[in-house]
């Protein structure tokens, strides 16, 4: 997306410069400070969350199937629903001296702790999912139909995955007339660049990493060589798992705390054109080139999570954790396959 600059900006800048208009070497560090002196401290938002993200309520109950596992997706720390030792036709029927036992992975009886419980009516549920509880569930369930009839036995199973919020962030580019290559105004100017970017979006909990940058020659049609910066840089979200979140308001989550930092961002660039457009002085060494602003949304998932929307139809844009037999061990967005993998959440195959 190119972000649009005002009317009023000069567009023939960068043919004078090239045909000798004389430019002094003047610092842009003054005209930065004054654009973030007049960008506003917050704007509104646009992006939404990926469908799926908040699936797990405490009012949640999912029951069990006797034919299939019933797959169940966690969000990583959070509290899981209900999983109901019943099917749909039980739990509305009456059991007599019913009998729940839980067995997580590997076999493992839950008789109960600070992270699992079990219900006295024989539901399962986390209270703080971590990836290492990942895997398959099953319940037993005896009782009796009526009080008459001999003790009936049922095997229910839930696979149970851990998800998480794609590592979504922004991908911008953009291009300034640029001193001569290789020389220390323009190591200056991206290091003051980054800077302004960095605390524009800092009471947003966001960050800024530059990715790329680049000084070329450029010819221009009927303008000669030019220096141009070619930068590329990104705008993430501060990860809040390894700490306190900023806030719990539904307005602190990820997605629209970066619409609000791209606005902030898109402005920035377009207040640069609007205040050298008014520049009476001859223009800087180092300006931005107007319309050269462009963005991309990108979307992520941690190590050992990947998206699948056939595997995992009913959260198809959340992160789920890969499962045994695959692995994902850069930020891409799928789980690859990987035979000798055995566990959940690989991130290699080995």
């Amino acid at each position: 997306m190119e972000a649009s600059a005002p009317c009023r900006a000069r567009r023939g800048w960068r043919r004078s410069r090239a045909a000798g208009f004389p430019l002094s070497r003047a610092a842009v560090v003054l005209v930065f400070s004054a654009l973030v002196l007049r960008a506003p401290p917050s704007v509104g938002y646009l992006a939404q969350l990926p469908r799926g993200i908040h699936l797990t309520q405490d009012s949640m109950k999912i029951v069990g199937s006797p034919n299939f596992p019933v797959k169940v997706y966690v969000m990583l720390h959070q509290k899981s629903p209900h999983m109901l030792c019943v099917t749909q036709q039980l739990r509305n029927s009456e059991l007599i001296d019913p009998s729940f036992q839980w067995h997580g992975p590997k076999g493992r009886i839950i008789s109960g702790n600070s992270t699992a419980q079990v219900t006295s009516t024989g539901s399962l549920v986390f209270q703080n999912f971590k990836e290492s509880m990942s895997g398959v569930y099953t319940c037993f369930l005896e009782y009796k139909p009526t009080v008459e009839e001999v003790v009936k036995n049922l095997q229910l199973k839930y696979v149970v995955y851990a998800y998480r919020e794609p590592h979504y962030y922004y991908q911008f580019t953009a291009r300034y007339h640029a001193a001569p290559c290789n020389t220390i105004y323009n190591v200056s100017f991206e290091k003051k660049l980054l800077e302004i970017l960095s605390k524009l979006v800092l009471d947003l909990s966001c960050q800024v990493f530059l990715l790329k940058s680049e000084c070329h020659h450029v010819k221009m049609q009927r303008a000669g060589l030019q220096n141009e910066l070619f930068f590329t840089f990104s705008v993430s979200s501060l990860d809040t798992e390894k700490g306190r979140k900023p806030c719990a308001d539904h307005s602190c989550e990820s997605s629209k705390r970066l619409s609000k930092a791209k606005i902030l961002i898109e402005r920035f660039f377009n207040q640069q054109v609007e205040v050298l457009g008014r520049r009476a002085e001859p223009l800087p060494e180092i300006y931005y080139i107007e319309g050269t602003l462009q963005m991309v949304w990108i979307n992520r998932c941690f190590p050992g999570y990947g998206v699948n929307t056939l595997k995992h139809p009913k959260c198809p844009e959340c992160c789920v954790i890969c499962s045994p037999g695959s692995y994902n061990s850069h930020d891409g967005i799928h789980c690859l396959q990987c035979n000798s993998s055995l566990v959940f959440g690989a991130k290699a195959c080995l």
